[in-house]
């Protein structure tokens, strides 16, 4: 069964905690993986651009030469796309790139990811995550103090207004409750500092 070391807020180890076999001890699914952050990508994408095609370029109403006769080749617009100001060929137009993954598949990557860090070792479990007041520089200290230097998720069992405002000046570090995470995100960080409440919650949802 994967375990995971507990911390207190000041850094200092208080225990271990054993973590649900099926949300935090599965084989990682690579395929579902790469499925899941393909469709969270795709679901990113404003799809907003847009050129025009020939049919939309103004002007060109008048035909350049005449068919025959000149050695060139014959032409009826000096909006097609050969021509400078003329169309674009296949013109991108604003379209929906967003799709939807089946409910194992979200559930499968959701644990695959969540196990993938367990595997590694990169779940840290504070016991009792809060704090007193917004203050970034206390939060960077209580990171250090628990071993995270890098890119790092901090997950709280419910939305902690403190936590998020203390984190969102850290560069590389997110704050985000245990009902929203995605895989991508989990994926994207080096490090998981999770409430003990929310890995209750977490195993609770996925188990």
């Amino acid at each position: 069964m994967p375990t995971a070391n507990v911390f207190d807020m000041s850094g200092k180890q208080v225990g271990t905690i054993e973590l649900s076999e099926a949300v935090f001890g599965i084989e990682p699914n690579k395929a579902v993986l790469h499925a899941s952050v393909k469709n969270y990508l795709a679901n990113q994408r404003q799809g907003t651009q847009s050129a025009l095609t020939r049919a939309e370029v103004s002007g060109g109403g008048k035909k350049p030469w005449r068919q025959k006769g000149t050695g060139r080749a014959r032409a009826g617009s000096t909006r097609a796309p050969q021509f400078t100001h003329g169309g674009i060929v296949f013109a991108p137009k604003p379209r929906d790139y967003s799709y939807r993954l089946n409910k194992k598949e979200k559930r499968l990557a959701m644990k695959s990811a969540l196990s993938d860090k367990a595997l590694s070792g990169d779940i840290i479990v504070i016991d009792g995550l809060k704090v007193d007041e917004i203050k970034t520089k206390a939060f960077k200290s209580f990171l250090t103090s628990v071993g995270v230097d890098c890119k790092a998720m901090v997950i709280t069992e419910s939305m902690d207004e403190k936590v998020v405002k203390s984190a969102r000046n850290i560069p590389g570090v997110t704050a985000t409750t245990a009902s929203i995470l995605s895989p991508y995100e989990i994926l994207n960080t080096r490090k998981l500092v999770v409430d003990k409440a929310a890995i209750a919650k977490i195993e609770e949802v996925y188990a």
